[in-house]
């Protein structure tokens, strides 16, 4: 992991940053691996509270290495049944598309900082994120049918809880590039500033002086409220709050607030 990705682990802030610096974070296979490997790492990582993405040198992440493309053309790699019959995660993803979905599934949130380019694979790995924090000349795409494939690492899974469905297809059909303004404008940016790494690592940190509990407990509702109907919700959302009144941190957190004082919660 180490050549691919870094992990830095602050006061429960991860900083995971992408450093294949000369290749613009383009997803190889040791790439994948490495950002798996990062996401069950974190998962097990006692006292996390938040996540932040992003990629090193030049742009968040270009997409899949080019020499996988020249191996389509090649017809030394196809795709047979290797991408259907292949082992999956719980949350039913293949490798590729776990290597966005491991940041969904992680238990904290997570913010993808992106600068540069988010292309293709790129932008995909951006959508596992929770939030997306872009620079306002950042360019995007779901660059995919210009190579003459459709988004399969949890792309369609992910954009349509999140924009509209017209604007998703126009988007696959055309692979056209848009801009981290544009994103904003569409639904699929959380924020646009001009340094989003600083900016997401200072929301990191407020969310991890919050009750890592009810944290935890926020995502699990929102992944919930993906696919679930509203009944499921409703009951989640009694279990959730059943679970944590009275607990030691939801009573720092209501004590920290009356007398007006920073919080010291448990992992």
């Amino acid at each position: 992991m180490n050549d691919r990705v870094s992990i830095t682990l602050t006061d429960g802030v991860a900083d995971v940053r992408m450093i294949r610096i000369d290749k613009m974070n383009a997803l190889d296979d040791a790439m994948f691996e490495s950002l798996i490997a990062a996401g069950r790492q974190l998962a097990e990582t006692k006292g996390l509270r938040a996540v932040v993405l992003s990629g090193d040198g030049r742009g968040f992440c270009a997409g899949l290495d080019m020499g996988n493309f020249g191996k389509m053309a090649s017809g030394e790699r196809r795709g047979g049944s290797g991408l259907v019959d292949t082992p999956r995660t719980a949350s039913g993803a293949n490798r590729a598309q776990n290597a966005a979905m491991v940041w969904r599934d992680l238990p904290v949130p997570v913010i993808a900082a992106i600068h540069g380019v988010a292309l293709g694979g790129g932008f995909q790995l951006a959508l596992g994120a929770d939030m997306r924090f872009v620079a306002p000349d950042a360019r995007m795409a779901v660059l995919e049918i210009k190579w003459g494939l459709v988004p399969d690492m949890s792309g369609v899974a992910l954009l349509r809880s999140l924009i509209r469905d017209d604007l998703a297809r126009e988007l696959t059909f055309t692979g056209r590039i848009f801009t981290g303004e544009e994103a904003f404008a569409m639904g699929l940016a959380t924020r646009v500033c001009a340094d989003p790494r600083a900016e997401a690592l200072g929301v990191a940190a407020e969310i991890a002086g919050k009750n890592p509990d009810a944290i935890r407990a926020g995502k699990r509702l929102l992944n919930l409220a993906a696919d679930a109907d509203q009944h499921a919700i409703l009951l989640a959302e009694s279990v959730e709050q059943s679970a944590l009144i009275g607990t030691p941190n939801q009573i720092e957190a209501v004590m920290s607030n009356m007398q007006k004082r920073a919080a010291a919660y448990a992992d």
